[in-house]
């Protein structure tokens, strides 16, 4: 049978001209697609910019139903989620991130990183604290090593927390050591409180040699010398804290008090507090000297006289109300009335206030029980500030 080169004349011309029908038909849905696309990350932006959550989620999720493999929508979706405390949603899509096969190392943990933040919002420590240490060695490290910290703060968990902040300045992250101070003293606070007090002596000296210009591992060494009966040693230990943080040394005030009546050496930490007192005015200075004048034989009047040679200096209510309680009015029968509303009015004067989020408290906080910060309150009452 011959072979009839008509028909391969003819044939040619048509399967060149199918194939072109064909690429302009792939070309034509890849740009009809290639519009869609954008055509919903702009459609959710303008929800979203317009502060219409709810029907951006709905677009979002439509173009993702159309288009599974796009991960920036996914990203959007679980950012959008977690922003409306829909953790368990946010969760979902992002776990759904890191299961498919053909996703990029960079996405890859990127979706870690968001999965960890959904753990977190949702107050799930332990998923998030897993989540978290997969993090190490990637571009999230850092921020995934602040976390946490903030976790085992949060816990309590002061043995990890030091292990993460000593990484955290061996890398250069930052100077960590008043922090890894802190963290002994917490736990000396522990062993002290179980009676182990070796052991918590051992852990504030470490304090102090990870962060000498620190005060608190000090004052709480002077507080177990104390509990010891080694009044000597307290005063020694404060006299340090005087030295390197003197403004601190208000925090230490009635330890101070104590322990000179207690070693018997009134005049010399008298003379300490006059001298601290007139560097910078405090009002817990100005109580301890008060107390010192009358533990040193003072008249409870002499020693109260203190208090208005402060009020000639600063108008203090604080202060009024203190020098009040112990003088004789003309109409007696009426002083303890007014001095109940007095201190009434000076009591929210005598507290302390975080600097970082205005938290206040009647007792000084080394690390702030409402957004904690650590040292964020200043050594002086809301009045003096």
């Amino acid at each position: 049978m011959e072979f009839d080169l008509t028909w391969l004349l003819l044939g040619l011309p048509l399967a060149f001209g199918l194939g072109w029908l064909a690429s302009r038909l792939d070309l034509r849905q890849l740009r009809e697609d290639n519009r869609r696309a954008p055509k919903a990350y702009f459609k959710g932006l303008n929800y979203l910019l317009n502060e219409q959550q709810d029907q951006a989620i709905d677009v979002f999720i439509e173009a993702v139903q159309n288009d599974p493999d796009t991960t920036e929508l996914h990203f959007a979706l679980g950012n959008l989620f977690r922003r409306r405390g829909e953790y368990n949603r946010a969760v979902r899509v992002h776990e759904h991130l890191l299961s498919r096969g053909d996703l990029s190392r960079s996405d890859r943990e990127r979706a870690q990183h968001a999965l960890a933040q959904d753990f977190l919002k949702a107050g799930l420590l332990d998923r998030a604290e897993d989540a978290l240490r997969r993090l190490e060695g990637t571009p999230y490290e850092a921020q995934a090593r602040m976390a946490l910290l903030a976790i085992y703060e949060r816990s309590r968990d002061w043995g990890q927390a030091s292990d993460i902040a000593q990484r955290m300045q061996a890398s250069g992250q930052g100077d960590f050591s008043t922090r890894q101070a802190h963290y002994l003293c917490e736990q000396a606070l522990t062993l002290a409180t179980r009676g182990e007090l070796p052991a918590a002596r051992s852990l504030l000296e470490q304090a102090i040699t990870a962060a000498p210009q620190a005060a608190r591992a000090r004052i709480e060494l002077a507080h177990l010398q104390q509990r010891q009966g080694q009044a000597d040693a307290a005063l020694a230990t404060l006299q340090a804290v005087a030295d390197t943080t003197p403004a601190a040394l208000a925090l230490a005030a009635p330890l101070l008090v104590e322990a000179a009546v207690a070693g018997g050496r009134t005049q010399q930490v008298g003379a300490l507090l006059r001298q601290h007192y007139a560097d910078m005015p405090s009002l817990d200075l100005l109580d301890a000297v008060v107390a010192l004048e009358g533990a040193g034989g003072a008249s409870p009047e002499a020693a109260r006289q203190w208090y208005v040679r402060h009020l000639e200096k600063e108008a203090s209510l604080v202060a009024a109300t203190k020098w009040l309680a112990g003088e004789r009015l003309e109409h007696e029968q009426y002083h303890p009335q007014i001095q109940r509303a007095l201190e009434q009015a000076s009591k929210p004067l005598t507290r302390y206030r975080c600097a970082a989020c205005g938290f206040e408290a009647r007792q000084h906080f080394w690390q702030c029980p409402g957004c904690q910060s650590w040292d964020s309150y200043p050594a002086r009452r809301v009045e003096e500030l």
